[in-house]
């Protein structure tokens, strides 16, 4: 290996800052904000910002004259969530969920507007899912999505559905608006659980808590499924996924 000092682009060197910064805040950030933080020049910032709005890396709000990370962050976030990590510690989790609940589970990751299932544990005698490892499907309509969009600042999740040509459509069920969605992102905070009633597959209903990295960012969500015929205890249900989930983002960090 060569001992020769690594060489610093000023200009990469300065776009992966902001990036940085961006993804450790709570929310969009001024310009100005950034220039002051980082130590670069405004006109520079500007000029950054620009280029990474092109390549979908963050989008400009503009009536709070701010920048939040876009779409292709989001989607270079869930690209890493979906490596080993997650998968390997997530597994057994999920075994132990299964045989608590006797329910089919899963853990999934965002990946642009939708998500994909990284780990499923399927329980005995319990009805197929659609939710095989490597199978995506719109977040807003899954409770592992709605879990983690909840957890999104409110410009991030318009980021990602611009217009009425994002909601795709399953059962006939769902959000079709960012109004409607952002209603059912409210009441999915307040509940501190998502959940879906026959919007992904008619006659099934899920619940999921969204997994948090040590920045509060959703880096992936723990779920599980059941069939809606019969009677069961929905609440022991959420407290064992919520439990899960809080396990598994202690052993991300």
């Amino acid at each position: 290996m060569s001992d020769k000092p690594a060489r610093i682009v000023p200009a990469a060197d300065q776009t992966l800052r902001i990036l940085t910064m961006m993804s450790r805040a709570r929310g969009p950030l001024a310009a100005s904000v950034i220039a002051a933080a980082l130590n670069i020049p405004r006109s520079t910032v500007y000029q950054l910002l620009d280029t990474l709005q092109v390549n979908g890396f963050v989008v400009h709000v503009p009536e709070s004259r701010t920048w939040g990370l876009g779409t292709a962050a989001f989607e270079l976030a869930g690209g890493y969530a979906r490596q080993e990590p997650i998968a390997r510690l997530g597994r057994p989790l999920l075994a132990s969920l299964t045989d608590r609940i006797g329910e089919s589970t899963h853990v999934a990751v965002m990946s642009g507007r939708d998500v994909v299932y990284i780990v499923e544990e399927r329980a005995a005698r319990r009805p197929a899912l659609v939710t095989d490892v490597g199978v995506r499907l719109p977040a807003h309509l899954t409770a592992t999505g709605r879990a983690m969009l909840a957890a999104l600042p409110a410009e991030q999740v318009r980021a990602l559905y611009p217009d009425a040509s994002a909601f795709a459509d399953r059962t006939g069920r769902g959000p079709r608006s960012l109004s409607q969605l952002r209603v059912l992102l409210r009441e999915t905070r307040a509940a501190g659980v998502a959940s879906e009633d026959g919007e992904v597959t008619a006659g099934m209903r899920s619940v999921a808590v969204a997994v948090r990295d040590h920045t509060g960012w959703p880096v992936a969500a723990v779920a599980t499924t059941w069939s809606d015929f019969g009677t069961i205890d929905t609440a022991r249900i959420t407290v064992a996924v919520t439990e899960a989930a809080a396990t598994l983002a202690t052993r991300l960090r």
